[in-house]
């Protein structure tokens, strides 16, 4: 899987960090500009509690059976602290890794974090689009910024999630009863396609299945590889 030259270096401080969110998302496209998807992945990374280790993992599906069509894991170790609202300085690295060694190209990434739903516009979704030049989708299980009032208990009914008079996100039941997801657009998707996605991807539970696979890719990962040699 290739990728345009690198946008920055990762050996930065974290107020470098926050100017250069700023700076990057300027480039985040929040329009459809998505072709024929019909291979999505799912992106996650995990941390062990008790070493500096960790496992990144991403995963190919078939966007129309949700069948794993490609598998990747890589090992290593955070190069960058954990700041709340850099998180994508923390884990681009080993995600990048993976997907680097995919041997398909997806059509669209759904992460496991937020896209534009962030104080500076500029989450995980939206950083992983803006480098790889790929539609990206942020479904995260929790609010980082924004106002929301809670929407109606039957799957499909969303609420927007509102930031300084602007909606940034949805917050999206993907099941009768069960507690939202917090959908946003990355990059090169709108809010409404990002929606409909999401609830394509999740048809029998609370997340999409390029996210819950790839979370359980990754706590496999770490379980068993314990003795595997950093990526």
């Amino acid at each position: 899987m290739l990728y345009p030259l690198r946008m920055h270096s990762w050996d930065i401080t974290p107020k470098e960090a926050v100017a250069l969110q700023r700076e990057l998302a300027t480039q985040v496209e929040r329009e459809d500009r998505l072709g024929l998807v019909s291979r999505v992945a799912g992106v996650d990374v995990s941390y062990h509690a008790a070493t500096d280790r960790l496992a990144a993992a991403a995963v190919v599906l078939d966007a129309a059976t949700l069948q794993v069509m490609d598998v990747q894991i890589v090992y290593g170790r955070p190069g960058f602290p954990y700041v709340p609202g850099l998180f994508s300085f923390r884990e681009m690295p080993p995600v990048l890794a993976a997907l680097e060694k995919l041997s398909i190209v997806p059509d669209l990434i759904v992460c496991d974090g937020h896209g534009i739903a962030h104080p500076r516009r500029f989450g995980l979704a939206c950083h992983l689009g803006v480098w790889t030049g790929l539609p990206t989708i942020g479904c995260a299980k929790t609010r980082l910024t924004g106002t929301y009032e809670m929407p109606a208990e039957a799957r499909g009914n969303w609420a927007p999630l509102m930031d300084k008079g602007e909606e940034i996100g949805a917050v999206l039941r993907t099941r009768d009863g069960v507690a939202p997801v917090f959908v946003s657009g990355g990059h090169r998707i709108s809010l409404e396609t990002a929606c409909a996605w999401v609830l394509r991807l999740a048809p029998r539970y609370r997340l999409p299945e390029t996210t819950r696979i790839a979370d359980r890719l990754v706590g496999e990962a770490l379980r068993d590889g314990a003795d595997r040699p950093i990526s």
